[in-house]
């Protein structure tokens, strides 16, 4: 299983490459260029660069996993044994989890629909700003909707008998799916930024699937890594399309879904110890700089008495690019962050408790050096 997991990921990239350069000829001929944004809202200089890649990037995982559930799932929830008896029919490794991924279809359409919906709303947005408030207030149902209608999407499920009910697991689901979602979709402010900070956080999260031989979500993250790393042969910088909200809020929103689905590993994989409770903290080390950013940018809009959902250029890349890097170097050192830290919550949850401590103390110590150096610059450019 792992080799036909890890084959999405070329699949996805031979998909969203010609896509992304079909979408930008068609965009660029239809005018669909980078919009100025909201009133109050501090962007870039304005480039003709279209904004409409994430349509090619919601293609190239959306068209895969409709068709692995159209052919695949009725297979699985047929009572015929056919395929079963024949070889050369369904490849081996796939065949004993057939009948799971037709259990898992209403839930896998799930996703697509959330997925769908937000890809709509960022396109729409893309042309004509929507404001902070009516995304936000979308985003919320959209999001509220994933623990509603499918209870085995929530967070800390543990704790539903101590608080009387699952009010508190769904809440929390919920509030992680609008943070993920917006964490990424603030860390689109530079070429190439949010494609590979996406894909390396996404490879670190395949790495921890495959360890705990979770396939569909293995399958998901493969399609995504391969989605952002074939849209980023074109917008690496300098970029020749961008994603727009139509491709940040996706790949947001599936992030922080397919995180709540490896958060909680029913058993060991052979070989492999059970873990510990802390490994519901690896998704935190794995997304530590895109939520770091999120985070320091509300606080410093906040701070100012501005809107924390009203865009601006004081996002991590770009105070980076005050400290005199180039914008390329900027997002080359995130990306380097993001792989650090990525890297320390793979095996996060299979550690002894001393070494989960250690993991968990280096990646606070790698931002809170982060977050020293950018104060101490600060308070020396302000002296």
């Amino acid at each position: 299983m792992t080799r036909l997991v890890l084959g999405l990921i070329p699949l996805a990239f031979v998909l969203a490459w010609p896509l992304t350069a079909i979408v930008r000829r068609i965009s660029a001929s239809l005018g669909a260029m980078d919009a100025p944004g909201v009133p109050g809202q501090v962007k870039a200089a304005a480039r003709r660069v279209p904004n409409t890649g994430g349509i090619a990037i919601f293609a190239a995982i959306a068209i895969p996993i409709l068709l692995g559930l159209a052919i695949l799932a009725p297979v699985g929830a047929s009572s015929d044994t056919e395929w079963q008896e024949e070889p050369g029919l369904i490849p081996a490794d796939l065949r004993e989890h057939l009948p799971r991924l037709a259990h898992s279809a209403d839930t896998a359409l799930l996703l697509i629909g959330c997925l769908a919906a937000l890809h709509v709303l960022g396109l729409i947005d893309d042309r004509r700003p929507l404001g902070p408030f009516v995304k936000l207030g979308i985003m919320a149902v959209v999001a509220t909707a994933v623990p509603l209608l499918s209870p085995e999407t929530r967070m800390l499920t543990m704790l539903d008998g101590h608080v009387g009910g699952p009010w508190l697991s769904i809440v929390l689901t919920v509030l992680w799916l609008l943070v993920v979602t917006n964490a990424m979709n603030f860390m689109d402010n530079m070429d190439g930024l949010t494609a590979g900070t996406a894909g390396i956080a996404c490879a670190c999260f395949l790495a921890a699937a495959l360890l705990h031989q979770q396939w569909f979500v293995g399958a998901c993250l493969a399609l995504l890594v391969g989605a952002c790393a074939g849209f980023l042969v074109l917008n690496f910088p300098p970029a020749k399309i961008f994603m727009g909200d139509g491709g940040s809020l996706v790949i947001g929103f599936l992030l922080g879904f397919l995180t709540i689905r490896t958060t909680f590993v029913p058993a060991a994989a052979p070989g492999m110890s059970a873990g510990g409770w802390y490994g519901v903290f690896m998704p935190l080390c794995v997304l530590a700089v895109p939520i770091y950013d999120f985070v320091s940018v509300v606080i410093i809009r906040l701070s100012q008495g501005r809107s924390p959902f009203v865009g601006d250029l004081q996002h991590l890349s770009h105070r980076l690019v005050g400290m005199g890097l180039s914008r390329r170097a900027s997002v080359l050192v995130i990306w380097g962050l993001t792989l650090v830290t990525g890297i320390s919550g793979i095996v996060l949850g299979g550690l002894q408790p001393w070494q989960a401590a250690l993991v968990g103390g280096q990646v606070l110590v790698i931002l809170g050096l982060v977050g020293a150096f950018e104060f101490a610059r600060s308070r020396g450019a302000s002296a």
